[in-house]
């Protein structure tokens, strides 16, 4: 079972590739002995001869996917009856104050925004000009820890800010179900980050709300944004249809807060260590921080995290 298949299988793919890559210059300058590249992971057809019968799921599966599936089904009704998001494209010319004017009029109902720029500055820029205008927003870049991000997303569904601006970081895995406006700047720009897949992913962030709609701003419609378009207008039509024929009323997915991070809000379990011992125990949950962050599970990892600083400020005191 392969989630996010899109995605994943090529990092199965790249794994391989990137540790010979690595490898090859170590060898190669002494650095590393040749037997270092026995210790590898398996490569794309290694990996393929072990799995056996496999299903791929991904709301945008890739060429590959599709072309060796015996089978493909779709999921495309939702319990709740919740449709895929409008998409309106609308000229770059005065997209920002068009953008402000959407954003006011979406916080006004009590719901949250979210903006994708093409690059890190043009995300900084932005948040600062919101800012400017009496707009609570905050921007979301590769620059930011996991820890940090999964703390910005946590604030934004509380209502702690509105509007959040990102770059290729708001697609896959955030469920957000208060986003009811996506806003995409520069939507005809060809590239990875405007590629059909992308769009799509993106716009599926405004997917969890019934009143979920997406701005694409662009001069010029692009064979991806296109493609995108047409694919989700054809889930659309045929979401709508169930839901007339069964008398669904699309409704907004609830979803609790806490969950996020306040996972285990335990009583804190670092008052009872003698003030001696404190060293060691930092070292100690350190380690154990480390291992949740590379399992991926960053809301122990955050949790962790806060048990050290309560017991450096302990030190300290």
């Amino acid at each position: 079972f392969i989630d996010e298949s899109h995605m994943s299988i090529p990092q199965i793919r790249g794994m391989y590739h990137g540790d010979i890559a690595r490898k090859t210059n170590l060898v190669e300058y002494g650095f590393r002995l040749p037997a270092a590249f026995d210790n590898r992971p398996l490569n794309f057809k290694e990996f393929n001869e072990r799995i056996g019968q496999v299903i791929y799921v991904s709301a945008t599966p890739a060429e590959y996917e599709l072309g060796i599936a015996d089978q493909v089904v779709e999921q495309l009704i939702r319990p709740t009856g919740l449709i895929d998001p409008e998409i309106e494209v609308r000229p770059i010319k005065g997209q920002i104050d068009d953008l402000i004017g959407e954003i006011n009029k979406t916080i006004s109902n009590n719901f949250r925004v979210l903006v994708t720029t093409l690059t890190k500055k043009t995300a900084e820029n932005l948040t600062e000009y919101l800012l400017n205008f009496g707009i609570k927003a905050r921007y979301l870049h590769s620059e930011i820890d996991a820890l940090e991000r999964i703390e910005i997303i946590s604030s934004l569904r509380k209502g702690e800010f509105d509007v959040l601006v990102g770059i290729n970081l708001l697609r896959e895995g955030l469920d957000m179900p208060e986003v009811a406006l996506v806003a995409i700047l520069d939507a005809d720009k060809e590239g990875f980050l405007r590629s059909d897949r992308a769009i799509i992913q993106t716009v599926g962030r405004a997917a969890r709300n019934s009143q979920g709609r997406v701005i694409l701003y662009a001069d010029t419609i692009t064979g991806s944004m296109r493609r995108a378009i047409d694919e989700t207008n054809r889930r659309r039509a045929k979401q709508m249809s169930y839901n007339k024929e069964h008398n669904i009323v699309p409704k907004t997915i609830i979803k609790d807060i806490t969950n996020t991070l306040e996972i285990t809000k335990k009583a804190d379990t670092t008052s009872n260590i003698k003030t001696e011992d404190i060293p060691k125990e930092i070292e100690k949950l350190k380690v154990l921080m480390d291992l949740a962050s590379k399992s991926l599970d960053f809301e122990q990892a955050i949790i962790i995290r806060d048990e050290i600083a309560k017991l450096r400020k302990r030190l300290k005191k």
